[in-house]
């Protein structure tokens, strides 16, 4: 018995090792340059297997490093949430939308790699659906959604569309960006995460809320 506990621990350890080091190579190099062999041997591990062995498929262990950080965000998520719940301030529900991945990378301390990962994967469409599925089965993600359409009753389907495309590249782009300026030690607008969750919000605000010209 105590022979398969140590051995479970062990395993934990080595899948986190691995996470962490698909994370950081996947985040600096991009998921299609980067090979099993590559992060088992950054993990620390010399068997050539390792990584298939604990995850399987390469999209198997970008969902699993997706899941890794979901299980927070979701709880900052929820309680932005949770405060927010009969507004009709788009401000609010956009905050929703913003401040739960920099919440958590300010939590996580630097250097972090996750916003790059994030900013990789939608540019592969295999992984891009990997993100989307993940996200769709945030039932808070999907309240907030619904709370911010209910907020813009009049603005024409397309344009809804299309402001909710240039919203979800901002979201996955501008943390990707500040993350790598400190990551190269180079200056950012903001001081904190929190800031520029801020100067985010306020610029996707200004999307939603822009007026809408006539088409020809």
């Amino acid at each position: 018995m105590a022979g398969s506990t140590v051995r479970a621990r062990q395993a934990s350890a080595t899948r986190e090792l691995i996470l962490a080091a698909a994370e950081r190579l996947f985040a600096e190099r991009g998921v299609n340059a980067v090979s099993n062999r590559q992060v088992g041997e950054a993990a620390g591990q010399g068997n050539n297997t390792v990584v298939g062995y604990h995850f399987g498929t390469k999209a198997d262990l970008v969902r699993a490093i997706v899941r890794k950080h979901a299980t927070r965000i979701e709880e900052i998520r929820s309680r932005l949430l949770a405060g927010i719940r009969d507004s009709t301030d788009v401000r609010d529900w956009v905050d929703c939308l913003v401040r739960p991945m920099s919440e958590h990378l300010g939590e996580l301390g630097g250097p972090t790699w996750y916003a790059r990962f994030c900013a990789q994967l939608l540019t592969d469409p295999a992984l891009r659906e990997i993100v989307v599925e993940e996200s769709l089965a945030s039932p808070s993600l999907r309240e907030i959604i619904d709370g911010l359409n209910r907020c813009l009753p009049d603005l024409p389907a397309e344009v809804r569309a299309e402001r909710g495309e240039m919203a979800r590249l901002l979201i996955v782009q501008m943390p990707a960006e500040r993350e790598r300026a400190l990551a190269e030690g180079r200056p950012t607008p903001r001081s904190t995460w929190h800031d520029a969750a801020t100067g985010l919000a306020d610029a996707i605000v200004g999307i939603w809320l822009a007026p809408v010209t006539p088409g020809t």
